[in-house]
């Protein structure tokens, strides 16, 4: 499991942005503790040299799509804090709608602003997704909605790609998120093809994974292109604009929670 932080000094992993990543600004997004932040550095290292080497020989040239395409570096998060109240889907059975799932059109955080792309709301998980072993979980745990949006900045430098996956329950979501580990080899979500910008895929990106409920949420980030980053932090912002996206699932949260969000 990688950690996806800027490991570039000592002072930077005490201190880094990593603190950054999920923020509690609402309920249920709590810190990654900083035991695994520290054990997770060493690792994302070997990963970042791995992602240089490809896009040196790539050129960093717009590639064709790449069908089976998959993050770079890899944050999952499984603990589901505050989400206790739709850790079972029967307790939020109403299917998602594209309504919900694409009512963020414009995204903005800080000096990053995005907008709406491409957008698909599937309830065949399978043509989602590619990875027999991802697949056999994915109909294991009764997936049912696969969401997919893509993001691209206004100035056309970034691409995010927001997943949603709706599981049966939080177990199922935790071992979806160990599938999607780049280093099991399981398989991933196919990103969408946004118009205006090189296909997602090769190159450098990073996803940033997460347990709502009983939902997968992904967030999957790249300069466009697939350009190395001048760090992880870069990256990590970027995904938290990404992110963003995911609010309508507090509505979700409040609604089972008698109008209250929280545990």
């Amino acid at each position: 499991m990688i950690e996806a932080r800027d490991s570039g000094s000592a002072e930077a992993a005490q201190k880094g942005r990593g603190r950054d990543f999920w923020p509690d600004d609402k309920p249920g997004r709590k810190l990654p503790s900083p035991k695994l932040l520290l054990a997770a550095a060493a690792a994302l290292v070997v990963v970042i040299v791995a992602a240089v080497a490809v896009v040196m020989l790539t050129g960093g040239k717009d590639e064709p799509a790449a069908k089976q395409a998959a993050p770079t570096a890899y944050a999952p998060d499984y603990l589901g804090e505050g989400f206790a109240k739709i850790a079972s889907r029967s307790a939020d059975g109403r299917a998602i709608t594209e309504g919900e799932a694409f009512s963020a059109k414009n995204l903005k955080s800080g000096k990053y602003s995005f907008a709406l792309a491409a957008s698909k709301l599937s309830s065949d998980c399978k043509a989602a997704t590619w990875g027999s072993r991802l697949q056999a979980d994915l109909a294991k745990y009764q997936c049912n909605q696969v969401v997919r949006a893509a993001y691209v900045s206004d100035d056309k430098k970034y691409v995010g790609q927001f997943v949603v996956i709706n599981l049966v329950s939080e177990e199922g979501v935790k071992q979806i998120l160990r599938d999607l580990d780049p280093a099991a080899g399981a398989g991933w979500v196919t990103p969408l093809k946004a118009p205006g910008v090189p296909a997602f895929g090769p190159g450098f990106s990073a996803a940033y994974s997460k347990t709502y409920g009983h939902y997968a949420v992904v967030t999957w980030v790249e300069r466009a292109g697939g350009a190395q980053p001048a760090s992880l932090n870069e990256m990590i912002d970027v995904s938290l604009v990404i992110e963003n996206a995911a609010d309508f699932l507090y509505g979700r949260l409040e609604l089972a929670s008698g109008g209250r969000s929280g545990q």
